[in-house]
């Protein structure tokens, strides 16, 4: 009896889910997804089987099945309905992520531009196709510099269908801190003024009623004032704040939690009378044991990335999963 009334209940939350009732959203950056093979045009010869990191076609289908599970794991009942990735190298990965793995049972949809980024690593978005329909993308850029093209990560927008309604995604990776967090801070502006302008004419486009998802490793927290500046310009409400008050976070820094992986949406988008309604306090930081592991450096846990400075340790990425879910009237 107890197998039957369990069964009976996953049905009803599956079909309560099928409904369209609601939906799960997430963001990843999956860490360092790259093939085994040669890019001449980008700079990707540490992850090749003879270069600094071993990286193996062994090495390379596991870190598929982890980036697998994770994303599985973020959506709870069923496969997220939209998961925003960063650091994929190219479109092969994303296909054999969602047609080799166990992400296959997700009937997904790949949305992916390459960018300038020298190393060659971009932004895609996976959208369950039995969910919504691709309508168009595009990739934003700033304009060059002194006639020298900005070589960074593109910002990734795509324009999506349910039924007859419209929802915008716009998929963020800013610049990175390293070597301090004054290190290429110009740059991470004006990558945020560029997504700022770009929601602007979404929302001006739609009389400011637009349903905009904005989701991305940001590099900075949602407490400073790049972020705060961003979401106040823009008309976003940036649904990660509450969780990194908590001091709960996506990233750990010597020993100390950041929530640089955040998600924003269009302030119509809380409004619960809305199409799309980022139901309230749905965001969270997907932290399942085994995305876990014992940092040797500071007391506590941190990510279980696939590798430990040079040294291969075969986890998941050094990031987490963040995720909310989203009700569709």
């Amino acid at each position: 009896m107890r197998v039957i009334l369990s069964v009976m209940a996953f049905l009803a939350m599956m079909l309560l889910q099928a409904s369209g009732q609601d939906f799960s959203v997430m963001f990843y950056n999956v860490e360092n997804l790259f093939d085994t093979v040669d890019d001449t045009t980008k700079n990707d010869e540490e992850f090749l089987p003879g270069g600094s990191r071993r990286w193996t076609a062994s090495r390379y289908h596991r870190k598929l099945s982890a980036v697998a599970r994770a994303v599985a794991v973020a959506g709870e009942w069923e496969l997220p309905s939209l998961a925003g990735l960063c650091e994929v190298e190219n479109e092969e990965v994303l296909r054999d992520l969602v047609y080799g793995t166990i992400l296959s049972a997700g009937n997904y949809g790949i949305v992916h531009r390459e960018s300038p980024d020298p190393r060659g690593i971009d932004l895609a978005l996976l959208y369950r196709r039995d969910c919504f329909s691709f309508v168009e993308a595009d990739a934003w850029l700033p304009a060059d510099v002194d006639s020298m093209p900005v070589l960074t990560r593109n910002i990734l927008h795509v324009k999506l269908t349910a039924g007859a309604d419209t929802l915008h995604i716009v998929i963020c990776h800013l610049p990175s801190r390293k070597g301090g967090v004054l290190a290429a801070a110009d740059l991470r502006e004006r990558m945020v003024r560029l997504a700022g302008a770009g929601i602007d004419s979404i929302m001006s486009a739609s009389g400011g009623r637009a349903a905009v998802i904005v989701m991305g490793d940001f590099n900075t927290a949602p407490g400073e004032p790049l972020m705060e500046q961003f979401a106040r310009e823009a008309g976003l409400v940036n649904l990660s704040t509450e969780t990194a008050g908590e001091g709960k976070g996506s990233y750990r820094y010597q020993g100390t939690w950041e929530m640089i992986d955040q998600i924003l949406v269009s302030t119509p988008m809380t409004d619960s009378t809305n199409v799309f309604y980022a139901l309230p306090g749905t965001f969270r930081v997907v932290d399942a044991p085994f995305l876990l592991t014992t940092d040797g450096t500071y007391p506590g846990k941190k990510p279980f990335p696939t590798y430990g400075g040079y040294s291969y340790s075969g986890g998941y990425s050094d990031h987490l999963p963040v995720t909310v879910r989203v009700s569709v009237r």
